[in-house]
């Protein structure tokens, strides 16, 4: 394994890497927490990086970012096919009931991962540059047991409270039987996630793309095809999903274990010099959970309101649009892996001004980039709705198009929360995060049972647009980032004039979806070419200038 592998692995979840200087203000009065000083510590310091010039490092990520995008691409492609072709042929009780259980069952999963991917991803790597081979194993065998037993206590949990499931949450005998089949879908994942982290520490980018962009999706899109094919019910949708998922893990423990013998580290463990680090491990862990309960309190609390007071037709129209509005956050989750590193080596070097440029140029290529989803998802909502998912989801334009704005509103502002939490701003951090999750919920509460999937809709907006503007708050008055560099505001301008444009095109004149999405596509170029001078394409990607349209376009 490379260095630079050893090092792009055990960093790109390492907010706070050892060396990097703990600096207080108004966010973080009072003592350091032990677990930023002692605990989250190893036991010898690591070598920084070689430092890179400002502009360097932030072409770097973005160079390296859209690359990582691109793989992504062709995932979400096939996942939004196999969503179009679920709902277009289960009914729409079918389908509610299907995304009420499958919504349950990634929340199992997401409690059962504990956030303990991000710790392999940060101390496996480590242990293996010391040598600490006892710890490495230690780490391995302590994160997959945790996960494990918290994967068996949540289903544990469902199958023997489905009578009290059944009675006090949805009444809906079809959600409760399809539960009883997916969460067991919250070990598979939960794995899935911790065996991805693994082969991000051994440098196996090939075996990510493989497993998690073509034979996860294309398992799916098989049964979904043998679902149609055979006239099948939503009960073989169910189990289907479940087999898939565990043949994916399973055909991964065989590579990873594969790529562990070549490396030469299956002969390196020792079972009976076995260290497990709980202290270091969960010490890292346990503060960056609040992020993670939030958006699961965001994600889950709909649905099961929405399940609990309006059934399952309600979910239906509500979940069958909310990956669409997701990809609103294709861009900035595909650019996240390189931004946190690139800020904490920037951070280590107290280069506030390097860390101020990395963040509005990436905010800046997330915005323009993410223009294209926003404009069908939010601008084009209705056309888009009813082409995608057929004229019985019409009324979930409404919801589609206020998720949209949420979503976009999220991650066209930036990394503001990665940033804070480079700059050691936990207790803020923290502190807004449990405050949205109970606003969230309190939300829902008040609105779901009077107006349903609509309330659903501008609860979860008006959440993502509040949280945003306090992260945006914490990042102005505790690290000093600028709200725009100059010139920059244009960048926004434009895309709010681009967006209201076609708003207003399909209100007036409702033309058809190709029309339309046409039309997105003539503007989002537009909104590139406005960009151009603040995004420096030019010498982002040089090589583009070969081209006599892209010189003509992005020309600065």
């Amino acid at each position: 394994m490379s260095p630079d592998g050893r090092r792009l692995a055990g960093e790109a979840c390492d907010l706070w890497h050892d060396g990097i200087p703990l600096q207080r203000d108004a966010f973080s009065r009072g003592p350091i927490p032990d677990f930023l000083t002692k605990a989250s510590r190893v036991d010898a310091p690591i070598t920084p990086p070689v430092a890179a010039t400002q502009e360097e490092a932030t072409r770097t990520q973005i160079r390296g970012s859209s690359l990582l995008l691109a793989g992504r691409l062709l995932a979400v492609a096939m996942n939004f096919a196999i969503l179009v072709l679920i709902v277009r042929y289960l009914s729409k009780a079918d389908y509610g009931a299907f995304a009420y259980a499958l919504s349950i069952a990634a929340l199992g999963a997401n409690l059962a991962t504990f956030g303990l991917d991000r710790s392999i991803t940060r101390f496996v790597p480590i242990y293996e540059e010391q040598g600490r081979y006892d710890k490495m194993l230690g780490t391995i065998v302590m994160v997959t047991g945790t996960i494990l037993s918290l994967s068996l206590t949540a289903i544990l949990l469902v199958y023997g409270l489905q009578g009290f499931l059944g009675g006090s949450l949805i009444r809906d005998e079809r959600a409760i039987s399809l539960l009883l089949i997916l969460i067991l879908l919250a070990p598979i994942q939960a794995l899935d996630g911790l065996l991805t982290g693994m082969f991000a520490v051994i440098s196996k980018p090939r075996a990510i793309f493989f497993r998690k962009y073509v034979l996860g999706p294309a398992l799916r899109l098989a049964v979904v095809l043998l679902l149609i094919l055979g006239n099948s019910g939503v009960s073989f949708l169910a189990t289907g999903y479940v087999i898939t998922g565990a043949l994916s893990v399973a055909i991964y423990i065989v590579i990873l274990f594969r790529l562990l013998r070549e490396e030469g580290l299956l002969q390196r463990f020792s079972f009976g010099t076995m260290r497990m680090p709980a202290r270091e491990v969960f010490a890292f862990t346990l503060p960056l959970l609040s992020s993670d309960f939030m958006y699961m309190a965001m994600n889950t609390s709909d649905v099961v309101l929405l399940g609990h007071f309006q059934g399952s037709a309600e979910v239906a129209s509500f979940r069958a649009i909310w990956p669409a509005a997701h990809l609103n956050q294709l861009v900035m989750t595909s650019f996240a892996l390189l931004f946190t590193p690139m800020a904490a080596r920037l951070f280590a070097r107290n280069d506030r001004a390097g860390i101020n440029d990395l963040y509005w140029k990436t905010a800046l290529w997330i915005a323009v980039l993410s223009f294209p989803i926003f404009a069908l998802t939010f601008s084009l909502a209705e056309p888009f709705t009813v082409t995608a998912f057929g004229a019985r989801y019409e009324d979930s334009a409404t919801y589609l198009m206020l998720l949209s704005f949420g979503y976009y509103f999220n991650a066209a502002l930036g990394f503001n929360g990665l940033t804070l939490k480079v700059f050691g701003k936990l207790r803020y951090i923290v502190s807004i995060n449990a405050l949205a999750a109970v606003v969230n919920v309190a939300v829902n509460l008040a609105l779901i049972p009077r107006y349903g999937a609509l309330g659903a809709a501008i609860g979860t907006t008006a959440t993502l647009v509040a949280h945003n503007i306090l992260k945006q708050a914490g990042l102005r008055l505790g690290t000093g980032i600028s709200l725009f560099q100059r010139g920059d505001a244009v960048v926004y301008v434009g895309i709010a004039v681009g967006a209201l444009f076609l708003l207003a095109v399909q209100l007036t004149v409702s033309p058809p979806f190709y029309v339309g999405f046409v039309l997105a596509a003539f503007v989002s170029l537009l909104v590139l070419g406005l960009s151009r001078k603040s995004l420096r394409t030019g010498e982002t990607f040089p090589e583009l200038m070969r081209f006599r349209l892209a010189r003509l376009l992005l020309r600065e």
